[in-house]
């Protein structure tokens, strides 16, 4: 009697006890991806079955590259569940550590398999080969004898033969289609290898992170993990298509999306920052500045200096203008497919920061190649023009002056250009932050007919007593709007500046048309003139510099 209380006491003290602690191994899934400027933030999510008390959930398996400072939980329950800190620490292993890599790693050990088992089939065809072919050496040396002996059977050798003769077609046949999947199975082994070289990262190790649990009863607990990784990076692509017969500029953006972090993202959440954590969150403090003495250099060595200088930034100032050119003169390729309606992203502007989720989930391999994702497109304003610069070019380009609407940036990124559905280059736009203006030019307006003529170029001597040098130049830029309507049009001129006061520029209002703005878009020294043109309208731009300096220099930059 006494055996069976305490049998019954010790049942009840078994279930009274608290649920001693366990490990529990997350079985978790990537479910979303925020991609910014060399880095990415991942979440996984992970469902668990857990009793009441304390236990821990083990996410096994992470990247190598995962930044433990970066980690963060968070989760839910169908009970009250109180999560602890993170803990995390590398694990070694003998195969790759990226899912990828691994994958790839044992499709090629199928492979090998299989071109063994091929060369093993080959083996043995090769030995029915021999095997008919010695067969059908005896049957000639036994069909010699009974020729010899008068003792032919026609019928029997005949049937010999005919047996040989097949082996050896059926032998034949079997070995050129396995030297066809061995052909095959060589190439298949090769585009794996090169796959697997261009994702290979080397590592072995893993991330192991276990989380801590205390939950006051049994409970589905949902935990998602959120880590940092690099070797992730997106930058903005553009389309910039223009549609001549109404002036409307339409510019829509994409995401170039690449990454090599050792796992695909299958089917996640995309989302593109333009926060950059890589650059840093604070300022370095401010250090004290000294300042001294030096003796000068001499005065003909600083001047060259200066003009070196300033010419240098001369350079820069023409330059931007003519990459536009450049790249505005393209040839026109085949017309652009047809346009499909895209879903857009959500974009987020609130804070300091442009956040892009994109529609729908999205898949990009760890391959390092890149991923195009639609964003969306811009709210803009576009005043369709004619831009001629005949310093540089005989030929007229057609622009668009671009004012960007809205909230979000443009950031950097290369625009491909389209004019009328048709390709016509590549521009690059630069950060444009809402009521910026930017110039985008399509290519060669062959219906606007440009001419420049140098009226006067002369060299001369002027004054009494030191008689200074003089160059006076003048041109006429001859221009014909050869459209059937009328198109507004800017003219760019750029006439010397002096770096030296001795050096004396005028521009000669008799011989120049009046109406231009002086030092255009901030550049000194550029002219521009705006005015509308009409069908089959001419006009000309005349321009007229006269620059003077002393007798004993010599001018450099003319």
């Amino acid at each position: 009697m006494s055996r069976h209380i305490l049998l019954a006491a010790g049942f009840i003290s078994l279930f009274s006890m608290p649920a001693q602690a366990a490990e529990f191994d997350a079985d978790s899934a990537l479910r979303a991806v925020t991609v910014y400027s060399g880095h990415a933030a991942l979440t996984r999510r992970a469902e668990i079955e857990i009793p009441a008390g304390a236990h821990s959930v083990v996410f096994k398996g992470l990247p190598a590259s995962l930044m433990p400072d970066s980690l963060r939980a968070e989760g839910t329950g169908t009970a009250k569940v109180v999560l602890g800190a993170v803990d995390s620490r590398l694990i070694a292993g003998d195969e790759p550590a990226g899912e990828r890599e691994r994958e790839i790693a044992g499709q090629i050990e199928t492979v090998n398999d299989q071109i063994a088992a091929v060369k093993a089939e080959r083996d043995a065809l090769e030995a029915r080969r021999d095997f008919y072919k010695s067969l059908g050496a005896q049957a000639a040396l036994r069909s010699n004898e009974d020729i010899a002996e008068i003792n032919l059977k026609p019928e029997q050798w005949k049937g010999a033969a005919d047996s040989v003769y097949a082996g050896m077609v059926e032998a034949n046949r079997a070995q050129r289609e396995q030297d066809i999947a061995l052909r095959t199975l060589e190439r298949q082994k090769a585009r794996l290898e090169l796959d697997l070289m261009q994702i290979r990262t080397g590592r072995t190790q893993t991330y192991q992170v276990t989380l801590p649990v205390e939950a006051d009863g049994a409970a589905t607990l949902t935990v998602d993990l959120t880590y940092q990784v690099p070797d992730a990076d997106w930058r903005p692509q553009y389309d910039a298509r223009l549609d001549t017969k109404t002036g409307a500029l339409e510019l829509i953006q994409y995401g170039a999306v690449r990454q090599n972090t050792g796992e695909d993202w299958t089917d996640v959440a995309l989302t593109l920052s333009t926060a950059q954590p890589s650059r840093g969150a604070s300022l370095p403090e401010p250090q004290t500045q000294w300042i001294s003495l030096y003796e000068a250099m001499p005065m003909h060595a600083k001047a060259g200096r200066m003009m070196a200088m300033e010419s240098a930034d001369a350079v820069m100032a023409v330059a931007p203008e003519m990459v536009m050119q450049m790249a505005g003169a393209a040839a026109p390729a085949a017309p652009a497919p047809v346009q499909a309606e895209f879903r857009v992203a959500t974009i987020d502007t609130g804070g300091f920061v442009s956040e892009y989720k994109i529609p729908g989930p999205s898949t990009v391999k760890a391959d390092g190649g890149e991923k195009k994702v639609m964003v969306g497109p811009f709210v803009t304003e576009g005043k369709t023009h004619i831009r001629i610069q005949p310093q540089l070019s005989a030929e007229a380009y057609l622009a668009s002056m671009m004012t960007l609407k809205g909230e979000a940036p443009v950031l950097p990124g290369v625009a491909n250009l389209f004019r009328d559905g048709a390709f016509v280059g590549q521009s690059h736009l630069p950060l444009l932050r809402p009521g910026q203006e930017q110039s985008l030019f399509f290519g060669v307006d062959d219906q606007v007919a440009v001419k420049r003529r140098v009226m006067k170029d002369e060299k001369s001597q002027a004054g009494v007593i030191a008689r200074d040098q003089v160059l006076e130049r003048h041109f006429v830029n001859e221009i014909e709007n050869l459209h059937g309507m009328a198109f507004d049009v800017v003219v760019l001129e750029a006439v010397p500046v002096a770096q030296d006061e001795k050096i004396r520029v005028d521009i000669l209002k008799d011989k120049t048309t009046q109406g231009y703005v002086a030092d255009a878009d901030n550049v000194k020294g550029l002219l521009r003139w705006n005015f509308r043109m009409e069908p089959k309208q001419k006009k000309d731009v005349n321009v007229g510099v006269k620059v003077g300096w002393p007798a004993d220099a010599q001018l450099q930059g003319m």
